[in-house]
């Protein structure tokens, strides 16, 4: 049976090179953020690239579940999507697919994200909300797994192989690799956002970095620690 894998993911994650993962699988089609459309319209939000988002994708949230996300395909789906863009949209389809809470250090994500949009605030670093809908789909008796970026990066092969393993695909080594440059299912935002994704060919080795934050970027840290430190606790780890 194909299977149906929405991957809820932070901003500045790396689940594009997730996605360019799961791409390089035989039996995979992927799909980038196809509710960024929908978010922009209905949030307003100024994001680099909005004008042409909102001209090259479906903006109606519901016609995007049934016609993208549910519809039947000869292989698997993998659907790279960011968790905040679930706003105003029935998210009763979560419990027909197959759902990973894509996590990382909210330290790292605040200081990558106010490079490109400056002055971040909860609802754009998406946390809070992996930790709602962690509970929401707990609480409906729906089953999900939660993957933090930081053990994927130290230990690619053995954390993709217990991802597949969980969803219920066998691991393809292929996933370990990609080609370089852009790729045919990239948004068009991928100029502003996929750079470093672009320049590479597999995981980059994870480092610790010393982040220095602003006063209020230090503020926002410090509120979307809790939720981050309770996801961890429950990701994939070899």
């Amino acid at each position: 049976m194909n299977k149906k894998i929405c991957l809820w993911s932070c901003p500045r994650n790396v689940s594009t090179a997730l996605m360019y993962s799961f791409r390089s699988r035989l039996d995979t089609i992927v799909f980038d953020e196809p509710l960024y459309a929908h978010y922009l319209k209905v949030t307003n939000s100024n994001h680099p690239a909005r004008e042409e988002v909102l001209d090259t994708q479906e903006k109606n949230g519901e016609k995007v579940v049934k016609d993208i996300i549910l519809k039947d395909y000869p292989k698997h789906s993998f659907f790279k999507l960011m968790t905040h863009f679930l706003v105003d949209i029935d998210k009763s389809f979560l419990y027909s697919v197959i759902n990973v809470i894509f996590i990382r250090n909210p330290k790292e994500i605040i200081h990558s994200y106010s490079k490109i949009i400056a002055g971040p605030k909860m609802k754009d670093i998406g946390v809070k909300m992996q930790y709602e809908l962690y509970h929401e789909l707990k609480e409906k008796g729906k089953e999900l797994i939660v993957l933090d970026s930081k053990y994927l990066l130290q230990n690619p092969n053995g954390i993709l192989s217990e991802l597949c393993d969980k969803i219920g695909i066998p691991f393809d080594k292929n996933m370990l690799e990609w080609t370089k440059g852009p790729k045919k299912e990239d948004g068009v935002w991928a100029n502003y956002w996929y750079q470093n994704t672009h320049n590479s060919t597999t995981f980059s080795t994870y480092k610790e970095k010393k982040i220095l934050l602003n006063r209020e970027e230090e503020t926002l840290y410090k509120e979307c620690l809790p939720f981050y430190n309770f996801l961890t606790e429950k990701s994939i780890k070899i």
